[in-house]
């Protein structure tokens, strides 16, 4: 039998030859398919590209931009006119005519020093070419898509089960299995005192980690101090899972997606904190938690481990994602999936390497099941890869960027299927939320679209160094969305992109720049309600991508002081000097502001929960308790929470108070102190009875108590 001889001087096969025999057209891709069934052929392909795989990853050398060898003054000014510049911006003494002449000054400043080599953003870490040998496993892949189908069948009746949800996980476990590559890894070339130098590094990155959790943990029971409707629809939710309805999307208050309500019960089960406020607090405070690393992550991807350690302090220690993280609701979610999402994203881009984007796609997949405006983030990975399509400098590279996207939406829709199918079988619910504030189906628009889109776009670009809107439940209203120090070095690091991204023409830096519009669509588009933009739980997503360009602002400041030690002394003196006044501003805003404007506008539900609990412990039950509603007053669900019943509404409106003669005693009722009518008609009813006004810790929140004992 005749068999090819080899010819030694002929090229061995590379992994590029394959791709591009593979991908030159539709046919070649299917035919290559096709031949993953044949044995031989797939032994064939990998003996061709063994040697290739084996070989350690290419990467490119890192050139550090130009830094001038004395002291930045115009550096030193530039940050110096912009923290002056916001510091004009802050309420409630605000001058913007003033603030944007300093604004101005400080922009051209930092051009002048940026073309003198004192101000440049840290060099992008460099490109890697990680070997693709294209193989799949071949079972793992077939029974991956067989399950993934049969979990999305079964998922048909809008409830998780212990079948379906099985079927769900084994199907992503093992595409993820099929595709997975084991790859070189790389060996960083060996540095003097390396391991003393990352024990200290280690111990700092821990410290910002504690006081992160300062930040965020601290006074977690009485910041913020009392819950309103949405949390009582919420703790519903959560209370009915144990009752064995597992929904994939639960219907009530317009809809929700569902991974906050099982997070939250796990809360429950492990810290035993009940179906209450607390638990819902803490359950969103720990999402908010878990963003912080892969924040840290982004530092290291966009710029270096000092980016990383600046951005994990300016994002750990923010007023912003720390009080969406507190209010117990489903705003951190946004950007704890966007973190990893755009991670794994940007390190697959520059990498080249197939199991980022299987992560990416797992994390886009995941964030759909959590806050709504995350829906947007699919559209911005799109356009991330668009922009990595634009800037790419040949055709197999541009085919490639077309296969990763394909992966990641592959893995997405695997993950998302749950909520997917739902989506079918109910599109009025599962969309009715976003086209309510989208669209006239609830609301008629107040005017042309295109207009409140323009003014929206132009409020919600504002929200991070000068107003933040008027929704006091998640922000103090009418203030910039970032503290003074953070703003500031915001809008410098933004014109440095600008100018770098002109030089340059990077594409991380142009997706940093679009990702700040972008990920705040989900507020922009209230257009039948644009007072509620700029929304900042809505374009909560934004804030990890805008401290992160602080971050690069302040490394490149830092860094315009060069490596002699006197400036360097200087340069972490004056960066500590940042960060204490930003540490400052911000707990000022959390724990003073934001809680003083909170308590007084929120409702004593608590309060009400007490009395009612006092009853319970005096008489033994509660079916003889109830709250008379009144316009704008509290929601009655929420007293019942506070007493550990969390199913039951307390409402009796007062045409149905007669209803309550044929129950015995004991009865107790709570109202208004302005509820004329209900006191009317209860001294009516009951003349025996005995009236005493509850004396509230909040000034104007009194509440009156109508008790019948015989």
């Amino acid at each position: 039998m005749e068999q090819d001889q080899h010819n030694p001087s002929e090229p061995e096969p590379t992994v590029l030859d394959l791709y591009k025999s593979v991908t030159k057209d539709w046919s070649s891709f299917f035919n290559f398919i096709r031949s993953l069934w044949d044995a031989g052929r797939r032994e064939e392909i990998n003996q061709a590209l063994a040697a290739v795989s084996a070989h350690p990853v290419v990467e490119e050398k890192v050139i550090e931009p130009p830094r001038a060898g004395y002291f930045p003054w115009r550096s030193s000014l530039a940050l110096l006119l912009a923290l002056g510049a916001q510091g004009f911006v802050e309420p409630p003494n605000r001058q913007g005519g003033f603030a944007l002449a300093l604004y101005l000054f400080a922009a051209g400043m930092l051009i002048w020093a940026y073309f003198k080599d004192e101000w440049h953003l840290p060099a992008l870490p460099a490109a890697r070419l990680t070997p693709d040998p294209l193989s799949t496993r071949l079972l793992p892949l077939i029974l991956a898509v067989i399950l993934g189908v049969f979990a999305f069948m079964d998922f048909g009746d809008g409830k998780f089960t212990l079948r379906n949800t099985s079927l769900w996980l084994l199907s992503i476990g093992l595409l993820a299995y099929s595709l997975w590559l084991k790859t070189p890894k790389t060996i960083p070339a060996p540095e003097p005192d390396a391991r003393r130098k990352k024990m200290i590094w280690t111990g700092l990155v821990i410290v910002v980690l504690g006081i992160s959790i300062f930040y965020r943990l601290s006074r977690i029971d009485t910041i913020p101090i009392e819950p309103f409707s949405d949390h009582a629809e919420k703790i519903l939710d959560v209370y009915e899972i144990t009752e064995g309805e597992t929904f994939i999307f639960f219907e009530r208050n317009t809809g929700r997606e569902a991974f906050q309500m099982y997070w939250t019960l796990l809360v429950v089960y492990i810290f035993n904190t009940g179906f209450s406020f607390l638990s819902l607090k803490l359950g969103t405070v720990l999402l908010g938690l878990f963003t912080l690393p892969y924040v840290y992550l982004l530092g290291k991807e966009y710029g270096n481990e000092r980016v990383a350690f600046f951005a994990l302090f300016l994002f750990g220690i923010a007023a912003w994602p720390n009080i969406i993280s507190r209010i117990g609701l489903r705003f951190p979610l946004y950007p704890l999936f966007l973190a990893p999402t755009l991670f794994y994203l940007t390190r697959g881009l520059r990498t080249r390497n197939r199991n980022d984007f299987i992560l990416s796609g797992i994390f886009l997949g995941l964030g759909l099941h959590g806050y709504s405006p995350f829906r947007i983030v699919p559209i911005f990975v799109a356009i991330a890869v668009f922009i990595y399509f634009l800037h790419a400098r040949s055709k197999e590279t541009r085919v490639q960027a077309f296969w990763w996207l394909i992966l990641i939406v592959v893995f997405s829709i695997l993950v998302f299927s749950p909520l997917m199918r739902y989506w079918i079988s109910r599109p009025d619910l599962f969309g009715y939320r976003a086209f309510t504030r989208l669209s006239s189906i609830e609301a008629p628009l107040p005017g042309p679209a295109w207009q409140i889109f323009l003014s929206n776009l132009n409020k919600g670009m504002l929200l991070f160094n000068w107003d933040d809107g008027e929704i006091w439940v998640h922000s103090v209203t009418h203030r910039p969305a970032l503290d003074l120090v953070t703003a500031a070095l915001f809008l410098l690091g933004i014109i440095l992109l600008i100018v770098r991204y002109i030089r340059q023409r990077d594409w991380r830096d142009m997706l940093l720049l679009v990702s700040i519009p972008v990920l705040i669509m989900p507020s922009v588009l209230s257009l039948a309600y644009p007072g509620e933009n700029p929304a900042l739980n809505r374009a909560g997503g934004a804030s990890v991508t805008a401290i992160l360009v602080s971050a690069l602002a302040l490394d490149g400041f830092v860094s315009a002081f060069g490596v002699e030690k006197r400036r360097q002394f200087i340069a972490y003196g004056l960066t500590g000097i940042l960060f204490a006044a930003s540490a400052y501003s911000n707990y000022d805003i959390v724990f003073n502001k934001f809680t003083d404007a909170y308590t007084h506008a929120v409702w004593n539900t608590a309060e009400m929960g007490r009395v009612i609990s006092e009853f319970e412990d005096e008489y033994g039950q509660t079916n003889s308790v109830w709250i008379v509603p009144f316009p704008y007053w509290v929601d009655t669900r929420l007293p019942g929470v506070w007493a550990g019943i969390p199913n039951r509404d307390f409402a009796l409106f007062p045409d149905r108070l007669a209803e309550t003669l044929t129950i015995p005693a004991p009865k107790m009722f709570l109202y208004w102190n302005k509820d004329v009518e209900t006191e009317k008609i209860l001294k009516e009813l009951y003349p025996n009875g005995k009236l005493r006004r509850y004396t509230s810790a909040f000034e104007g929140k009194d509440f009156f108590i109508f008790m019948i004992e015989e």
